[in-house]
């Protein structure tokens, strides 16, 4: 979202409104940890400069004159941090695979956003940019993915716009390199595994010259350049990577637990960030709420257990599956019954067929669009049962997929859409695939699982999700993550016509496994998304998947 429609937001806050404050750690904490997270790859010290990021921003709140640049000014901060923390020489590199280590942003990426192919490459190959190359990468990934301006990105940089341009391009040659680097040690050339015989698998700008090199010289590895597509296709569409479970916790208490901080006394970094977020705070009892400066946190209730990081086996399947093909799906009946008499509510979304992946869609029609406003921020990323976002407005909304067989298989409780007040639409899907897609050459491994893990299973009759959803709304409803089977996760955000779009019209030559597909006929017989309804019930994975709205 961009961020003018943060003014009032923002103008709030500095006038001491606490939910307004919330609203601003919340909805802006997952644009700062990618920047940070991508221009230090993942290193030890990402947690401690977003913290300190944050810190800065909402002390500094009252400073800032213009609410419309908020968003700049917070990305200056970010960067401003980054570049101390080079100051401060800790530069050493985050180790990988290390017992109780964590996998850097890279690896980070490609196993929360489930990426592959180019996409996978391109991201990995962040890992042999130098750290200067690096933090430009952070921003101008951000502007790829219209999260950013040009302007915003030179400003962060305090260059100006035609040095940023200069400084772009040469970022975007390096990274080509790295992306051949990444393909290459992917291969089966017999001279590149005698040269990297010695090489202990950690990039670094001296093995990024010898392999360079070696791919300027070699038959075998070099590629003609018209068979990748460029890293710009490729990183549209790109989700933030969420922020790991209990950040915010972090982020009040300054790393440190409850206890931890109310015995560090007036000492330490905990009581400089207590000093500079809370007045007062309020910390309740674990499995309670977190209150530091207006921004809350729910976190799990002591008996919800987070999901162990394990490498997966086939005794974890919850469902057993069939060891040469992903479980069959009901048979596909038309996508939408033909409407009786054009009212609302009378389509609504079924089984369907995978299209041809090489049939660009129809052409999607434009509704009036005045916004779309979100409880959740910029940003609303629901990985567990009870998270929700309320959606107000006019316009177009988007909800990415993400499903983690690997944590938890089995039958998946379908989120649900309560308290709709006005009309909602399902007009169209894209992100590239469908989520029973393959993933590979295997057809068994899909978004959906594999023989080793498991498979997310839908409940009967439930429509195949893609990796991007995309709903119109006119009015106002509230999406609540239903999880109690299968692991999932949902990032839930406000989007545009033209997002959509573009989305869906990208399709194998950019990189994507397929075309989108448009569901949206302009009219009130478009589908309504199944279980959606106009009531609140208690408990919301009981909405019928076919309600009357």
């Amino acid at each position: 979202m961009d961020g003018r429609h943060w003014r009032d937001t923002v103008a709030a806050a500095q006038s001491g409104d606490r939910q307004a404050l919330d609203d601003l750690v919340a909805g802006w904490l997952p644009l700062v940890y990618n920047i940070v997270g991508r221009a230090l790859n993942g290193h030890a010290d990402v947690d401690d400069v977003v913290q300190e990021t944050m810190l800065r921003a909402v002390g500094n709140l009252g400073s800032l004159r213009d609410p419309d640049s908020f968003r700049s000014w917070l990305v200056a901060i970010a960067m401003r941090q980054i570049r101390e923390r080079a100051r401060r020489g800790s530069a050493d590199p985050l180790p990988r695979n290390t017992p109780g280590g964590s996998a850097d942003f890279a690896e980070l990426t490609v196993l929360r956003l489930q990426l592959e192919g180019q996409r996978r490459e391109v991201v990995e190959a962040a890992r042999w940019l130098d750290d200067e190359d690096r933090r430009l990468l952070s921003l101008w990934w951000l502007e790829v993915a219209g999260e950013l301006t040009r302007r915003e990105l030179a400003q962060a940089l305090d260059i100006s716009r035609q040095h940023a341009a200069v400084r772009v391009q040469r970022t975007k040659g390096r990274l080509e390199t790295a992306r051949g680097i990444v393909r290459a040690l992917d291969g089966a050339c017999p001279e590149l595994r005698e040269l990297t015989a010695r090489w202990d698998g950690r990039p670094d700008s001296v093995w990024r010259k010898r392999l360079a090199r070696h791919l300027r010289g070699c038959g075998y590895c070099g590629e003609a350049p018209e068979s990748l597509v460029p890293a710009e296709r490729l990183l549209l569409g790109i989700a933030l990577v969420p922020v790991p479970a209990g950040f915010t916790l972090s982020l009040a208490l300054g790393g440190r637990t409850a206890a931890a901080a109310g015995a560090a006394g007036s000492a330490g970094w905990s009581a400089k960030a207590l000093g500079a977020l809370t007045k007062p705070a309020v910390v309740l009892a674990a499995g309670a709420t977190i209150v530091a400066g207006g921004a809350y946190v729910a976190v799990r209730p002591p008996d919800h257990r987070p999901h162990p990081a394990v490498t997966p086996t086939a005794t974890s399947t919850a469902v057993p599956p069939p060891v040469t093909r992903p479980p069959s799906r009901p048979p596909s009946p038309p996508a939408s019954p033909t409407p009786s008499a054009g009212l609302y509510g009378t389509v609504v979304d079924a089984v369907d067929r995978a299209p041809d992946p090489d049939i660009p869609p129809a052409a999607l029609p434009h509704r009036p669009e005045t916004g779309v406003t979100s409880t959740g921020g910029a940003h609303a990323v629901m990985n567990h049962r009870g998270d929700r976002v309320t959606l107000r407005g006019k316009g177009y909304v988007l909800v990415r997929w993400q499903i983690s067989p690997q944590y938890r298989a089995g039958s998946l409780v379908m989120p649900a859409w309560t308290g709709l007040a006005g009309r909602l639409f399902h007009v169209a899907s894209g992100g590239g695939r469908r989520m029973d897609d393959a993933l590979g050459t295997d057809p068994a491994v899909t978004g959906m699982g594999n023989p080793a893990v498991g498979y997310a299973v839908l409940p009967p009759g439930t429509q195949q999700m893609w990796q991007n959803e995309y709903f119109y709304l006119d009015g106002t409803v509230t999406l609540t993550q239903n999880e109690r089977g299968a692991d999932y996760g949902l990032s839930v955000f406000p989007s545009t016509w033209d997002a959509a779009e573009k989305d869906i019209t990208s399709g194998p030559a950019q990189g994507a496994r397929r075309y989108g597909l448009v569901r949206d006929t302009g009219t009130d017989s478009a589908p309504v998304p199944q279980y959606v309804t106009r009531a609140t019930p208690p408990d919301t994975s009981t909405v019928a998947q076919r309600s009357r709205v």
